[in-house]
């Protein structure tokens, strides 16, 4: 018993790590391939990957954001600005999450999944803009893209950087370093929101998530690293790959 339970504790810890390393590549915390990946291994229903997740996801975002910090200015106005509505989004959204058929669930994760692919893909092959891109909207504004984050990262308990990003680089000009930096400031305080909401309907698995997390929490810091020596495009070409490999898969596995 005793053998069986290092040895799972250990495989969950480098499966973790691997999933840490990729969420500091691409600002994700680890958690959006995470979700799927629980369920395809250990049978989890569609709520409690997505909670059990969640206990990987926060301390990932919060190394995540500590690193890109670092390396980028972040506009903590912006942050605020985006970071209340996104929390009290996080919560009702969690809770409509906990409560729904996991069925149905899984199929609005996996059509979420899909979208952003589409939505990747088309921009990576729509013409290349100039170097400097123009901010459409004004910064009075980046309060919808914290309410829309916040939706995301309630109810699938991930996304809400990934909602963010796009956003910010198509409609505010943000670099996607920079961007990813100030998504991961804005999910912070939410990810924490989400996990309680969770863990209070009960779909949490600590046994799992917990190795996973540590595991996270020591590689995630090399995957934050390779994304700044990387070049911009060449980055959103892995992430956009990255969404892609997951919504086929989430769609045949579903």
């Amino acid at each position: 018993m005793m053998d069986s339970l290092f040895l799972s504790s250990v495989l969950n810890f480098l499966l973790g790590g691997l999933l840490g390393a990729m969420g500091g590549l691409f600002g994700i915390g680890g958690g959006l391939i995470a979700i799927p990946v629980l369920g395809y291994l250990y049978g989890m229903d569609q709520q409690l990957a997505q909670g059990t997740s969640l206990v990987m996801i926060v301390p990932n975002v919060v190394i995540a954001f500590w690193r890109y910090k670092q390396r980028n200015k972040i506009e903590w106005s912006s942050a605020a600005m985006m970071c209340v509505p996104a929390v009290i989004t996080t919560y009702f959204s969690a809770r409509l999450a906990t409560s729904i058929d996991a069925r149905s669930l899984h199929f609005c994760f996996a059509a979420f999944m899909g979208v952003l692919a589409l939505y990747y893909l088309w921009t990576l092959l729509r013409k290349q803009r100039s170097a400097s891109t123009p901010i459409v909207l004004p910064r009075k504004y980046i309060f919808a893209v914290g309410m829309s984050a916040g939706a995301s990262a309630g109810f699938f308990s991930v996304g809400g950087a990934i909602v963010a990003v796009p956003l910010l680089t198509a409609f505010f000009g943000a670099t996607q370093t920079a961007a990813q930096g100030l998504g991961l400031a804005m999910v912070t305080p939410g990810t924490l929101v989400a996990l309680w909401t969770y863990a209070q309907a009960g779909h949490v698995n600590w046994a799992v998530g917990l190795p996973m997390a540590l595991g996270g929490v020591l590689s995630i810091s090399w995957g934050v690293a390779l994304a700044h020596h990387l070049p911009e495009r060449r980055l959103r070409i892995l992430f956009c790959g990255a969404l892609l490999l997951l919504s086929v898969w989430m769609m045949i596995e579903g």
